[in-house]
């Protein structure tokens, strides 16, 4: 006789992990999350005191990130990093996070790595307002091998519909400024993995373990300045670099003028360009160089943990460098 057990999926191990997490994940719990884990659906009241509310849902994964935490067995990090690629996007748009929903698909279920991963998510959750009201595991040995997982976020927000942010009233005159990054975050990773080999971290004094840094949670920060500042434009630098992710939000008729010496970018990103041989302009498409996210304001930020990049001229929604 044959079971699902027998053919790689344990239903009881994945209810245990599900159980064991519960009363953590409620910890996350706004009012207005209605009911509990095990419905078919999450249920989330509406916020009051709006009077036009916008939804606004983001969806991202970690990429090849998730290969060097296999390596590292070193789950947590990977948890924190798939939040922060998610609401990182939402909060572009002046949103509120409201909730949280994850997809883990698996080779085969491994207590320990789910249990980090979650405890990551979770922290992350708490971290940026965001209740985690739901999520699926899914082992497929037929699709991944050995310790393979793979994993996707999904979060919704809310934001008045007067108080989007477009980037349609980026005007010339106005600011560029942008919030540090914590490192490579979860972008960029098929090349980092290919450049900087054992040996190479081992050469360069690279501690492999710096490579999962998870990405910067920018919520707090962007809610402070909204609070204090009108905010025109939000960037989260994801791939496509500065350039891309700034020229997303541009109007056709304004260009921003960023100064490269305008910050300092981390030494991890001076490694992979000399250890690849990688040309300037690969570098800058491909990561996010030292600047995790891109605000731009008609007036100056006096906070010292942004940096002045550039400013908005007349133009044709490209972004430029200075000399």
């Amino acid at each position: 006789m044959s079971s699902y057990k027998d053919s790689g999926v344990d239903i009881d191990l994945a209810n245990q992990v599900v159980g064991d997490l519960t009363h953590r994940v409620r910890q996350t719990y706004s009012p207005n999350v209605m009911g509990g884990l095990g419905h078919f659906g999450a249920f989330y009241a509406l916020p009051t005191g709006y009077k036009e509310p916008v939804l606004v849902s983001c969806t991202d994964g970690v990429g090849t990130k998730l290969k060097l935490a296999i390596a590292q067995n070193q789950y947590q990090s990977i948890g924190i990093d798939l939040v922060a690629m998610c609401v990182n996007d939402l909060i572009c748009s002046g949103a509120k996070p409201l909730f949280f929903l994850d997809y883990y698909a698996c080779c085969k279920l491994n207590k320990m790595q789910l249990n980090a991963l979650m405890e990551g998510m979770i922290s992350a959750c708490q971290d940026t307002g965001l209740s985690l009201v739901g999520g699926e595991i899914a082992e497929m040995g037929d699709c991944y091998r050995n310790n393979e997982f793979d994993l996707a976020g999904f979060c919704v927000g809310v934001v008045e519909k007067s108080a989007m942010i477009t980037g349609q009233s980026i005007a010339s005159g106005q600011y560029v400024y942008g919030l540090k990054s914590n490192g490579l975050h979860a972008n960029g990773f098929s090349l980092v993995r290919r450049v900087l080999t054992e040996s190479v971290c081992q050469e360069r004094g690279i501690d492999p373990a710096d490579l999962l840094a998870p990405t910067a949670l920018y919520v707090q920060p962007i809610q402070a300045l909204m609070a204090a500042q009108t905010v025109t434009g939000i960037a989260h630098i994801t791939g496509g670099g500065l350039a891309e992710n700034i020229a997303r939000i541009l109007p056709k008729h304004v260009s921003a003028i960023l100064k490269k010496s305008s910050w300092t970018v981390p030494s991890i990103f001076e490694h992979i360009q000399l250890a690849g041989q990688v040309s300037d302009s690969d570098m800058l498409r491909t990561f996010n160089m030292g600047i995790g996210m891109v605000v731009i304001t008609p007036t100056p930020i006096s906070d010292p943990n942004y940096s002045e990049l550039g400013y908005i001229v007349d133009g044709n929604g490209t972004v430029e460098w200075a000399p």
